[in-house]
């Protein structure tokens, strides 16, 4: 696979200009440096023992578990396009894609598929959620896009916790590894002041990595390790617990012991044991033997006097004892038996078994399922594809996606109605039925079938009903100018590296 991107002019929405190879920074092909691009750079993950932990929290169950992120990404009402347009600010660029033509995906209308193009999982108040997002080219093949409002929480203003995102997801499974999100930049308009014109996140990853099996190890490891792990209890022979004992010296969690106590109660007609008292009905009292009786549930040698209570209690009473109306008083008035029962004493024998799941290093992400190319200051009217996994319910109640698998629209882009909710003024929209769930999916112009690649031109910001029938009719992007290739070339320079496995 070719690791650095080749000089392009792409064809459509007039002539690009093609900038240099990715190296120690992105320029365009004059040389020149764009201006200055108010970034929001942050972490995601600490540090590589943090992302492990972070990987292995996300389970398939807790994958499945996770419901799409509808915070800021949908509107119904009848919408008219903005009066304020995107337009270029600057001479367009482009950075070429890399990828495999022969990665395996599905096929929908003879459509291939992107293997790049996957889910981004995180968490919210410790609930999980997920959104869409892709690989895109950058120098050290790790690099996600999503939506901004996917990577940083407005309403808390903070980042998003335990951030991953798994390419090609399906049903749960992750085919080509999971990569949790290391570093990110965001442009600093949407954390300030939550304008949705840069809603968009570029997210670096570390290496992938795959959960192979699991292994036995000692406490001490065990407590030292981030990742999933669990404890279980065996029972073992006395011998073996008195063996271990001997050689450590005593109870350890290699060998430890249990006392249970057990009561049964006599049959009927027998004595012996303990005797306990229990507190009985006045109709079970009547009925019990007399006193001095070796018969189980024999009376007690004495009852109880009789409570006088105020009516409130005497109402709500639901205890054996018998209530009755004395003298215009209210009483209750307990009953007793004894009975007898045997008492044993158990004891039982164990080793703590401590149990860690197990990794492997699956590679950078773009060494894996490549990375779309990147393009900026295109023609706001081309003709793009837009890949996601939309989930979520028409407005109307029709469920037509499931989220479980990628799904596509096409369409020539145009101006996005006004949003004034998002401070969306100069977006840009396609006609689309996709659902809340395709958020932060890319736009994708001059797709290649074959090669499963494009130039990435946008990302899903906003699922609109437009007319307010009550289905879902466009999906937006920000434009991407000249202020989106600054925050993507912040991004696509940084390193971020693998993480340790065992």
């Amino acid at each position: 696979m070719n690791t650095r991107a080749r000089h392009l002019i792409l064809p459509l929405g007039g002539a690009l200009i093609a900038t240099g190879m990715i190296g120690a920074t992105l320029t365009t092909s004059a040389g020149a440096e764009t201006k200055p691009t108010p970034v929001k750079s942050g972490k995601l993950a600490n540090n590589g023992t943090d992302a492990k932990a972070i990987a292995g929290a996300w389970t398939p169950s807790k994958l499945k578990a996770a419901t799409h992120y509808n915070e800021d990404s949908s509107l119904s009402a009848k919408l008219k396009a903005s009066t304020s347009k995107a337009s270029a600010d600057g001479k367009a660029g482009s950075i070429a894609p890399t990828g495999d033509g022969d990665k395996t995906a599905g096929t929908s209308k003879n459509v291939n598929l992107p293997t790049n193009v996957g889910k981004v999982f995180f968490q919210v108040d410790g609930k999980p959620y997920w959104c869409s997002g892709t690989s895109v080219q950058s120098k050290y093949h790790n690099l996600v896009a999503t939506a901004g409002h996917c990577v940083y929480d407005t309403d808390a203003n903070k980042y998003v916790d335990n951030f991953v995102f798994i390419p090609g997801y399906y049903q749960g499974k992750a085919p080509w590894g999971i990569y949790v999100g290391g570093k990110v930049n965001l442009h600093s308009d949407f954390t300030v002041y939550e304008d949705y014109d840069y809603d968009y996140a570029f997210v670096n990853v570390y290496n992938g990595i795959k959960q192979t099996g699991e292994k036995t190890v000692d406490k001490a490891t065990f407590d030292a390790y981030k990742g999933p792990k669990w404890a279980k209890d065996v029972e073992i022979t006395k011998d073996e617990y008195q063996k271990k004992v001997d050689e450590k010296g005593g109870e350890t969690a290699d060998a430890w012991s249990k006392s249970t106590g057990s009561e049964t109660v006599l049959p009927w007609g027998t004595a012996g044991g303990q005797k306990v008292l229990k507190e009985v009905t006045k109709d079970d009292y009547d009925k019990a033997p007399a006193v001095n009786s070796k018969q189980n549930y024999a009376k007690a040698p004495a009852k109880t006097a009789t409570e006088y209570v105020d009516e409130v209690t005497y109402n709500s009473y639901k205890g054996p004892g018998y209530k009755k109306m004395v003298d215009s008083a209210y009483t209750i008035t307990h009953y007793f038996v004894k009975y007898w029962v045997k008492k044993t004493t158990t004891v039982k024998y164990y080793k703590t078994v401590f149990t860690i799941k197990t990794f492997v290093d699956a590679g950078r992400l773009g060494d894996n399922v490549g990375g779309q190319g990147f393009t900026w200051n295109r023609s706001t009217k081309a003709k793009q594809f837009s890949f996601g996994y939309p989930t979520a319910s028409h407005l109307d109640g029709n469920k037509a996606y499931t989220g479980e698998t990628m799904k596509w629209c096409y369409g020539q882009t145009a101006a996005a109605p006004a949003v004034a909710k998002y401070k969306a003024e100069e977006q840009l929209a396609i006609k689309c039925a996709f659902t809340p769930g395709a958020t932060g999916g890319p736009f994708l112009i001059v797709y290649k079938n074959a090669n499963r690649t494009g130039y990435l031109n946008g990302v899903v910001s906003l699922t609109l009903d437009t007319d307010g029938n009550g289905r879902y009719d466009h999906i937006t992007t920000p434009y991407f100018n000249s202020d989106t290739y600054g925050v993507y070339k912040s991004a696509a320079n940084q390193w971020t590296g693998k993480l340790t496995t065992s």
